[in-house]
């Protein structure tokens, strides 16, 4: 078969075009039953209370590729009073779980500082889970703009 060279433009073309919409399908953000269900699983379907910890980030982040979240547990770090894990989520994002901290009683504190990268503004949710089984939780709103806009 011998393609002159308006075939050839044409399927050229169609090929160029059926690339670029096939990358225009991009990661969807997670729904807030995605991130429920993630709390459920991490907390073994446990209800969890306020209190205890605490969730510190901007109210307002200029720049959502490095959005800087610290969480802090209050904890004597022995016996059942200690904690045995931290989730960090976003609920906003793709995949809303962005870290998970582990803790032993060498760790002295509970505490954990990251960066996340945040795409909108979206709530940021820790969740801790201590030895004696109860699970605490904090939740914040993060506001991101847009070249400092305030969008």
């Amino acid at each position: 078969m011998k393609l002159d060279r308006r075939q050839a433009l044409a399927l050229t073309g169609s090929a160029a075009f059926i690339a670029m919409a096939g990358l225009g399908v991009g990661p969807v953000a997670a729904a807030a039953e995605d991130t429920e269900k993630k709390i459920m699983a991490f907390t073994g379907g446990k209800a969890p209370e306020s209190g205890k910890i605490s969730l510190i980030a901007p109210e307002i982040a200029e720049n959502g590729n490095t959005v800087p979240i610290t969480v802090e547990v209050e904890s004597a770090m022995t016996g059942d009073d200690m904690v045995q894990s931290v989730l960090l989520l976003a609920d906003g994002n793709p995949n809303p779980e962005v870290a998970t901290f582990n803790f032993t009683a060498l760790s002295g504190t509970a505490a954990a500082t990251t960066r996340m990268r945040l795409a909108k503004t979206q709530n940021v949710v820790a969740v801790a889970k201590m030895a004696d089984g109860s699970v605490f939780m904090d939740k914040k709103e993060v506001k991101v703009t847009i070249g400092g806009c305030g969008g």
